[in-house]
């Protein structure tokens, strides 16, 4: 079986949430993907729990902004590096690098100070890539509105 290799960075794809591309860091030191997500307002629909929220999916810009909504799979507590606590909605929603495609969890917090606005966690990466820590881009091409 062939595992094809993924770059420390990636442009992906989250189709179900309205956001064409994203720049994310792949990152096995954390077990799940997070997602930039401000104004997280959750609501009931047809008796499921649902969570509302903006993304500003690119590296510094704060203008741009994609709103999205999904169920809630579940709201847990997550350790971030630096040790500190949080309790985030979790949900699922689908991503595409390049040619491949599948579903994964997300939890929603608040990136609009790091780098990166998603991570792509080793749960996600999971029997799907081999990460290769010198590349950057091995499955998906930067969008030409940023280069």
């Amino acid at each position: 079986m062939n595992i094809p290799s993924i770059g420390w960075r990636e442009w992906l794809c989250l189709p179900d949430l309205g956001i064409s591309h994203i720049k994310a860091k792949v990152d096995t030191g954390a077990r799940t993907s997070a997602l930039h997500a401000f104004k997280v307002e959750p609501f009931d629909r047809d008796g499921r729990q649902f969570v509302r929220f903006s993304i500003h999916p690119f590296q510094k810009d704060s203008e741009y902004v994609v709103t999205s909504e999904a169920p809630v799979v579940d709201y847990r507590q997550v350790t971030d590096s630096g040790g500190h606590r949080e309790m985030r909605y979790v949900i699922e929603t689908a991503i595409r690098a390049g040619d491949h495609q599948w579903v994964a969890e997300f939890t929603l917090t608040n990136r609009e100070n790091m780098k990166f606005r998603m991570l792509l966690g080793r749960t996600a990466l999971r029997g799907r890539f081999l990460v290769n820590a010198q590349k950057s881009y091995l499955v998906g091409k930067i969008p030409e509105s940023q280069n």
